[in-house]
């Protein structure tokens, strides 16, 4: 009878033991299983509200240049005025962990040869070394910077250096909200009479071709975490169709994920034999009801506020500004901020998601400016494209 009883006993022990790791199975995720979506995981991409930064990849123009524009600000185009380049960024993945930048922007020059960029020719003007001798853009591929010769200083010298810095943060983050990659391509140059400086190379079929394949040599050729224009559209006909058809993905398929999005030079020849962007990695910003129009750029808030309300409502996705060329940071005016919040503008850009440092000194013609959403939350549901699913909950990661 004992020797039935300890026999009983033991299939006891052996059937609790089996038993219960199933029952914490049904308590706990394991790392295999998926994250429950929450409510707002069932928001679409385009019902969000992000602040992104302008110029993401930016650091403060190099001193001795920076003085010597100032000299030469009667001479130059607006766009070239010093005041509006007083301004710099930390590295991506700062502004993702400590600021919630869900949207940045990238400038690229087309380099197919290498060296392009490698000569600072302005650098002369100011007696200070040209060759810069930085072998990544001696390479051969795409380069960022602000303007050649004369604004050149950047966290990241080449496109694929910024993509992987993304890329690696994405992987480390598989839950965050899906990040907009504003790629601005660009040929812009200074001319100056009687100085030899850098003339960028124009974007060719070639070139726009090469935008593709160095975002698929960090995303990978399926580009599984990339939003793409084809994935979009689905089986609608041009993109207007489906963005005015709401064929925005749902957050919780497109957490993890980026998405690019271009303007720029390099348009016309990226939509040559592409018009609806079939086969590309990139979005682009183009005009409402445009068959390859799913973004829409309207970077005055308050002078388009209609416009960017009525465009998103329509089911584009609309980028806007906050602030621009510093003056906001220096007069500390929230106006341009606060219409671009209300207009429904789901890309929210700024040079200061962080204040500038010197706006804590009194007299020094900076303030405190800064653009954050109220109580601090990284991302909004949107006021316009989601106006019935306030409260819904919070945006988070």
């Amino acid at each position: 009878m004992r020797f039935i009883s300890f026999i009983f006993l033991f299939i006891s022990l052996v059937f609790l033991s089996i038993s219960i790791p199933s029952c914490r199975k049904d308590t706990a995720l394991t790392a295999n299983e998926p994250v429950p979506w929450d409510t707002t995981d069932y928001l679409k991409i385009n019902q969000l509200q992000v602040i992104g930064s302008h110029n993401s990849y930016r650091l403060h123009t190099y001193e001795p240049m920076y003085n010597f524009v100032q000299n030469l600000s009667g001479l130059l185009p607006a766009q070239y005025d010093p005041n509006g380049w007083d301004y710099s960024h930390l590295p991506l993945d700062q502004q993702f962990n400590d600021f919630g930048i869900r949207a940045v922007e990238l400038d690229i020059y087309y380099d197919p040869n290498g060296n392009k960029f490698n000569m600072r020719r302005a650098n002369g003007l100011v007696n200070q070394p040209i060759n810069c001798g930085i072998a990544e853009l001696q390479a051969p591929g795409m380069k960022i910077l602000h303007v050649p010769d004369f604004d050149y200083m950047t966290n990241y010298y080449t496109f694929v250096s910024a993509l992987t810095v993304i890329k690696n943060w994405s992987d480390a983050h598989p839950r965050h909200l899906p990040i907009l990659i504003h790629i601005e391509s660009k040929t812009d140059a200074v001319a100056l009479s009687g100085f030899t400086l850098t003339i960028p190379v124009p974007f060719d079929a070639a070139g726009a071709d090469a935008i593709d394949e160095e975002i698929k040599s960090v995303f990978g050729e399926t580009l599984d975490k990339v939003i793409t224009p084809d994935k979009f559209r689905g089986n609608y006909s041009t993109l207007s169709e489906a963005a005015e058809n709401g064929a925005w993905p749902m957050l919780g398929n497109s957490r993890g994920k980026v998405i690019f999005v271009m303007e720029g030079q390099a348009i016309d020849p990226y939509l040559s034999g592409h018009p609806v962007l079939e086969g590309r990695a990139v979005f682009i910003f183009s005009d409402a009801g445009n068959p390859e129009t799913a973004f829409v750029l309207l970077n005055s808030p308050i002078t388009d506020v209609a416009e960017i309300t009525q465009t998103v409502a329509a089911g584009y996705m609309v980028r806007t500004r906050s602030d621009e060329n510093t003056d906001q940071a220096r007069t500390g005016d929230y106006s341009n901020m606060n219409a671009a919040f209300s207009s429904g503008a789901q890309i929210i850009s700024t040079d200061y998601y962080k204040s500038d440092p010197r706006g804590v000194a009194g007299d020094s013609g900076w303030t405190d400016y800064q653009v954050r959403f109220p109580n601090q939350e990284l991302a909004r549901i949107n006021p316009v494209s989601a106006a019935d699913k306030q409260g819904i909950g919070i945006l988070k990661e």
